[in-house]
């Protein structure tokens, strides 16, 4: 029975599904499927859309069998990770510090495309010029733990020794349109999510502020997954940048680029900005 794409949501939303579906990619594996988690940067049913075509393909190429767990939160889901429940994870940049310190998980493959910086945003007519104009004001950020927008950049304003009132309100265009009502005097956000939003958003913010760039977001495996799974799997997503299609779906992912990555070359250097000292984990 064919199943429309409004009955569909309206599944993923109301069922158990909502947090897990297995197998994708070679079925002659669904007695062992590797337990795949991405971060949930969007909602529930959209991060199905996305990720089960690309486990699919590259589970057919790497003959594995993927079992698609999406937690509802990003705090439900750092809990999952931190556990060491994942066999493999795509995590933010910090989440593969703290998994690695926690678990043992190792960064394989990452998106090689472009670095990831954080912005801080104002208002085009506001007094707000540069970072140290920030001193004691609200600045607003999706959340405690969003890497570029929020940890990055609150890192960076905590070494030069500028304290700020942080407020945290979801997401970026909360952010974003937070400092154009001036309920806050500057924002957190990253330029994809800025070029984003509507020009008449755009043209009334300006960029006060850029981090250095640092190596995006990583596909992490637990130490008990073998060399040679996580190469066959890389395989599977490189093989994926052969087509047009393929992609269109690596695009969907963030993982336009694939490239080997490890944690010492790139994520260690991130241990020196004792980031976990802003980290907010719920209980």
């Amino acid at each position: 029975m064919k199943v429309s794409t409004s009955l569909l949501t309206a599944l993923l939303l109301t069922s158990p599904l909502h947090l897990h579906a297995a197998c994708y990619g070679d079925q002659t594996r669904a007695p062992t499927p590797l337990t795949f988690s991405p971060v949930p940067q969007l909602p529930v049913p959209t991060m199905f859309a996305h990720w089960a075509p690309v486990l699919e393909a590259v589970g057919k190429h790497s003959r594995q069998c993927f079992d698609l767990v999406i937690k509802p939160t990003i705090p439900d889901f750092e809990k999952y990770l931190l556990k060491g429940s994942p066999d493999i994870a795509y995590v933010n940049p910090y989440h593969a510090v703290m998994a690695y310190k926690a678990k043992q998980y190792q960064p394989f493959f990452a998106d090689g495309s472009s670095l990831l910086t954080g912005i801080l945003v104002a208002k085009n007519n506001s007094p707000i010029k540069q970072l140290s104009d920030l001193q004691g004001q609200r600045v607003d950020f999706p959340a405690p733990n969003a890497f570029a927008a929020s940890l990055l950049l609150r890192a960076h304003l905590a070494q030069l020794n500028i304290r700020i009132r942080p407020n945290y309100v979801k997401t970026h265009s909360n952010v974003y349109r937070g400092v154009l009502i001036g309920e806050a005097a500057g924002g957190g956000g990253v330029n994809k999510t800025l070029d984003a939003e509507p020009m008449e958003i755009r043209q009334k913010l300006r960029v006060i502020y850029e981090t250095p760039g640092y190596r995006s977001h990583p596909v992490i495996a637990s130490p008990k997954i073998p060399l040679a799974t996580k190469e066959q799997i890389f395989q599977g997503f490189l093989a994926l940048t052969k087509t047009e299609q393929g992609r269109a779906l690596l695009e969907n992912v963030q993982l336009n680029e694939p490239i080997p990555v490890s944690y010492q070359k790139d994520y260690r250097p991130l241990e020196r900005l004792n980031l976990d000292k802003l980290v907010v984990l719920d209980d």
